[in-house]
């Protein structure tokens, strides 16, 4: 199948078996983000843990410094004083009973869902809903919670939510193409660091072992991790 005029001329000057500095990559990468929407620049971690084992689990979420570009819809499951707190907050959806009724018939017109601990005897029957879209409020990641002005904040501001994949791999959007590069790295840097930061008990030998970046129409690129984490 021919290439794209677009696609090949992205890989013009690129070497790809070549391990970038995070500076050199990001440059490269915004040059090269050219679709005709502002694309978002992702980050991809292969890390030294299967999943399968509950003791090399990797989960958290990330407040990226400079925000994720993305406008996130937020729903809330609470009741009275919380709902109202939700909703003052900036909420998109807030409801209990007929929220739950809504999702449970697979309709989801939201990206994060935050629940009060109060709500989870509901939410929890909607794990086949939410479960596989990675949606489920867990207090691990700050979605569970009786703060609920400060988790719409973190959800609207930036916060990223990160699951290891079967393959063992972390991956997340970290901001826009039309952010600055100091804006990109700045959270590049956090993410990295929060994924380090949620290394499980059971990970043995290297933990951290690849990381790329591209964005979402362009080509990956091998960034060096002792440029990145400073070992």
């Amino acid at each position: 199948m021919a290439k794209a005029k677009r696609l090949v001329k992205n890989v013009v000057g690129l070497d790809r078996n070549k391990f970038y500095t995070l500076d050199e990559a990001v440059k490269l990468v915004k040059e090269r983000a050219n679709a005709k929407f502002d694309e978002t620049i992702e980050v991809a971690m292969n890390l030294g843990v299967d999943p399968r084992h509950a003791d090399q689990m990797v989960r958290g979420v990330c407040n990226l410094p400079n925000g994720s570009g993305r406008k996130v819809r937020v729903a809330v499951f609470a009741k009275g004083v919380k709902a109202e707190e939700a909703k003052k907050a900036g909420a998109d959806i807030v409801g209990a009973e007929d929220l739950f009724e809504i999702v449970n018939k697979g309709t989801i017109e939201f990206d994060r869902c935050i629940a009060t601990p109060d709500m989870m005897g509901l939410v929890g029957r909607l794990g086949k809903v939410l479960g596989p879209r990675n949606m489920m409020p867990n207090p691990k990641v700050g979605t569970v919670t009786m703060d609920v002005t400060a988790a719409v904040a973190a959800a609207k501001g930036g916060a990223v939510e990160f699951r290891v994949e079967k393959a063992g791999i972390v991956q997340a959007g970290v901001g826009k193409a039309s952010f600055t590069p100091e804006q990109i790295t700045g959270n590049i840097r956090a993410f990295v660091d929060a994924v380090n930061k949620a290394k499980p008990t059971g990970a043995k030998g290297n933990y951290l072992r690849k990381v790329s970046l591209s964005s979402s129409m362009g080509p990956g690129l091998k960034i060096d991790l002792g440029a990145l984490t400073g070992v």
